[in-house]
C-alpha cells in the first residue's frame, strides 16, 4: 500500500454499497440470488442453443454470444462483491483490480456491440423477410460476432490502458463496489484529463453509436409493423420489440450516465446504484427477456429434460 507520494499502491480498499453490517447481509442474499439466476440462465441458454438444431439460427447464434458475454460480465464483478459483503476489510490487489477492469470492459463493450447486431438481425427478419436467409448467412453472422468482440477488445484496451497507466500513489480507497475506470480515475496522482477524454471518446464508439443503430433499426421495424394486416403478427413483433427495448434503455441508459458525463471527484451513492443496473441486473434479465419466454427455447428445454 502506498505511503507518501513516491510509492505505487499495490492494493485498493473498496467501500462497497453499504457500511451497515445488517444491510450488507441483506445485500449478500439479494446479489447471491441475482448472480445464481444470471449464471443459470445464461449457461442454460448456451447449452440449449448448442444442443438443439432448431435453435441454430442467426438470432440464437448472437444470443449465445450475448449469454457468454453476460456470464463473463457478471462473474468479473459479483463473486468478489459477495465476498466483500461478508468481510470487514474489502481489499483488492492492483493486479486483481486491473484484471477486473479488463474483463468487465471486454464483456460489457462486446455486449453493447452485440445488442446493436441483434437489432439489425431483427430489422432484416421483420423488414426484409424474403431476403433474410440470403442476407444473414452463417458467414455474415460469424463476421458480425467477430466484429463485436474485436470492437469490445479495442474499446477495452484503450479505456484500460489510459486508466491503469496513470500513477496511483496516495489515496487507495475506492468509493465503489468494484474496480471501474470512472471510480479509479478519482484516485489518480496525476492529471486525468486525457484519460477522461479517452473514456468519453470510447463511450461515443461503444454506447452512442450502437444506440443510434438500434433506434434506426427499431424505427424501421415499427414502421413495417404498423403496415401489417394481421393484428396477431403485429402484437407478436411489438411484444418482442418492447422487451428488447427494455434491455436497451436499462443497459445503455445507465452506461451512458456513468461514462458520458464529466468526471466529478466524488462518487455518490446514486452513481453506485445506477451502475448496479448495467453491471449486475442486465446479466440476469437478458436470459429472461430474450429467450426464456420464447416458445422455441421452451421446446428445446422440454426436449433436453425429456418431457
Amino acid at each position: 500500500m502506498g505511503k507518501g507520494n513516491q510509492t505505487s499502491i499495490t492494493e485498493f480498499i473498496l467501500l462497497g454499497l453499504s457500511q451497515d453490517p445488517k444491510v450488507q447481509i441483506l445485500l449478500f442474499c439479494v446479489f447471491l440470488i441475482i448472480y445464481l439466476l444470471s449464471v443459470f440462465g445464461n449457461l442454460l441458454i448456451i447449452i440449449l442453443i448448442q444442443t438443439d438444431s432448431r435453435l441454430h439460427t442467426p438470432m440464437y447464434f448472437f444470443l449465445k454470444n450475448l449469454s457468454f458475454a453476460d456470464f463473463c460480465f457478471s462473474t468479473s464483478i459479483v463473486p468478489q462483491m459477495l465476498v466483500h459483503f461478508l468481510v470487514k476489510k474489502k481489499t483488492i490487489s492492483f493486479t486483481g483490480c486491473s484484471i477486473q477492469i479488463v474483463v468487465f470492459l471486454l464483456a460489457g463493450c462486446t455486449e453493447c456491440a452485440l445488442l446493436a447486431v441483434m437489432s439489425y438481425d431483427r430489422y432484416v427478419a421483420v423488414c426484409k423477410p424474403l431476403h433474410y436467409s440470403t442476407i444473414m448467412t452463417q458467414r455474415v453472422c460469424v463476421q458480425l460476432a467477430i466484429v463485436s468482440w474485436v470492437t469490445g477488445a479495442f474499446v477495452c484496451s484503450v479505456d484500460s490502458a489510459f486508466t491503469l497507466c496513470l500513477p496511483y500513489q496516495a489515496e487507495n480507497v475506492i468509493n465503489h463496489y468494484f474496480c471501474e475506470p470512472p471510480a479509479l480515475l478519482k484516485l489518480a496522482s496525476a492529471d486525468t484529463y486525457q484519460a477522461e477524454m479517452a473514456l468519453f471518446s470510447m463511450g461515443v464508439v461503444i454506447l452512442l453509436a450502437p444506440v443510434f443503430l438500434i433506434l434506426v433499426s427499431y424505427w424501421h421495424i415499427i414502421s413495417t409493423v404498423m403496415r401489417m394486416q394481421s393484428g396477431e403478427g403485429r402484437l407478436k413483433v411489438f411484444s418482442t420489440c418492447g422487451s428488447h427495448l427494455t434491455v436497451v434503455v436499462l443497459y445503455y441508459g445507465s452506461g451512458i450516465f456513468a461514462y458520458m458525463r464529466p468526471n466529478t471527484k466524488v462518487m455518490s451513492q446514486k452513481d453506485k446504484v445506477i451502475s448496479v443496473f448495467y453491471s449486475v441486473m442486465t446479466s440476469m434479465l437478458n436470459p429472461i427477456i430474450y429467450s426464456l419466454r420464447n416458445k422455441d427455447v421452451k421446446g428445446a428445454l422440454k426436449k433436453l429434460t425429456g418431457r
